[in-house]
């Protein structure tokens, strides 16, 4: 690859990478001249892997997330590269699916900031084929951002990123099945990129649909748009004032779904993923490996071997279940927060995929969420799961990484654990399937901790005692 020479110039942000993107505040580091910067970088890239190639541009609904979409596409498109900007707000999945099906994508961009405030924006970089770029792309790319923006641009094309992967997500449900059964949705997309987008879904398919904090809103009036409490209080309320079967929330750029009972519980991502995996295997008769972070629910791994699935659980990272995918044979991968992705449709996470099965699942049962929840419970038996964090200052979080390795209690609350996994942090599993885990953040001064048992009081006693070790140790 060619060098680039660097000017020294001690006011340039230092910019990095996150595990598949760069965000920052408005008000601090998110500006034009970084934004140029990036860009540059990855062109220059890009181009060298591939000259000539296309990139794909999305944005969301975000202040000026346009404006600065069609300024990076400039920007790339001076490397010789063939861009092509989204012609309206999309979610990223779509940017994903456009990459995947294009013959010559080398990668793809959204200026989006997921579900962080309106007060962020951001860059999320995506590869060919629509999954994550490597860790080690993003270490390329960091060492050739320059120091100055560039005054250089070039044209691109807008094009209709949409229409192809609504129809694509449209034909992977039996609409029938669901015009049949006449289900009145709550659709809040909060004001995010998937607004508009899933509620025309829906009412194609025959659902009576109310839409709730439809976007584009530059301040998501006032929520963040995260599909969690207490920011899916709002839908909650309207699915059983109006006597709805369910809502559906997104996030704010469209690559992760929650759900919301007829009675107005919000699901955990607990509850949501074994459903959407019962709803694969038994009702669609599909086949595959499930795939999961070791920070995720145990009711997972139960609901794929109950079903005669295989089972993994890897590291937590995006990046470690995209090699899984990568491997083959995979049915759906999931992480803690219920993101899901379905890879026979893309190699990453897809919301509205996500929230179509549930809705196939209601149509197809006949059963409403929270009987379909009661069964699983049932099936899998009662588990409790929550997670803390321990905040500590920078030296101490250091620290307690470092003798992590080393660290094997005896006992947890006066629990023995019969198996011990140092493989990200520090998990311990219990004779009654009951686990602890301990790990450190990689960006922050912060130890988190994972419990999972089949009570409250139990779960909370691991909780302490596994906090308590974090600042005695620490």
């Amino acid at each position: 690859m060619a060098k680039r020479l660097r000017t020294l110039d001690k006011s340039a942000d230092i910019l990095r990478f996150s595990s598949d993107g760069w965000q920052a505040r408005y008000d601090k580091s998110f500006t034009k001249e970084n934004i140029v910067r990036l860009a540059d970088a990855l062109g220059h890239v890009w181009s060298d892997e591939q000259p000539g190639a296309t990139v794909i541009v999305g944005f969301d609904t975000r202040a000026q997330s346009s404006e600065y979409a069609r300024l990076v596409a400039q920007v790339i498109a001076a490397h010789g590269l063939e861009v092509r900007v989204s012609d309206r707000f999309c979610p990223t999945p779509a940017v994903g699916f456009a990459c995947a099906t294009s013959d010559d994508a080398v990668g793809g961009i959204i200026i989006t900031a997921t579900e962080l405030s309106c007060e962020y924006n951001g860059i999320v970089v995506r590869d060919y084929n629509g999954g994550p770029v490597s860790r080690g792309f993003l270490d390329v790319v960091e060492h050739q951002i320059p120091l100055k923006p560039t005054e250089a641009r070039g044209n691109y094309q807008t094009i209709n990123l949409m229409t192809p992967y609504l129809e694509t997500l449209l034909s992977e449900v039996d609409v029938e099945t669901i015009t049949s059964s006449r289900l009145r949705v709550v659709v809040d997309p909060m004001y995010g990129a998937a607004s508009g987008y899933v509620a025309e879904l829906l009412r194609a398919a025959g659902c009576s649909v109310q839409e709730i904090h439809a976007g584009p809103q530059d301040d998501f009036g006032g929520i963040h748009p995260q599909p969690a409490d207490p920011w899916a209080d709002e839908c909650s309320s309207v699915v059983q004032e109006t006597g709805a079967d369910l809502g559906v929330l997104f996030d704010g750029d469209g690559d992760r779904a929650a759900i919301v009972d007829g009675s107005g519980h919000l699901l955990t991502p607990h509850e949501f993923v074994p459903l959407v995996i019962k709803h694969l295997a038994a009702f669609r008769g599909e086949k595959g490996r499930v795939i999961s972070t070791i920070t995720c629910s145990a009711r997972i791994s139960r609901q794929a071997e109950r079903l005669g699935l295989e089972s993994v659980s890897v590291p937590v990272g995006f990046a470690r279940i995209y090699n899984e995918i990568e491997a083959g044979d995979v049915l759906l991968a999931a992480e803690e927060y219920g993101g899901m992705c379905f890879p026979h449709h893309l190699h990453e996470r897809d919301g509205l995929l996500a929230a179509l099965y549930i809705v196939e699942m209601v149509a197809k049962s006949e059963k409403s969420i929270a009987e379909l929840i009661a069964e699983d419970t049932l099936e899998l038996g009662r588990m409790r799961y929550m997670r803390r964090g321990v905040r500590l200052d920078a030296a101490a979080t250091q620290a307690f990484r470092n003798i992590l390795p080393g660290l094997n209690p005896a006992d947890v609350a006066g629990y023995e654990p019969v198996s011990v996994s140092h493989a990200d942090g520090l998990r311990l599993q219990f004779a009654d399937n009951s686990w602890v885990l301990i790990r450190p953040s990689r960006m922050d001064a912060l130890v988190r901790v994972y419990a999972e048992a089949s009570t409250e009081a139990q779960r909370d006693k691991l909780l302490d005692a596994a906090c308590e070790i974090v600042r005695r140790e620490a």
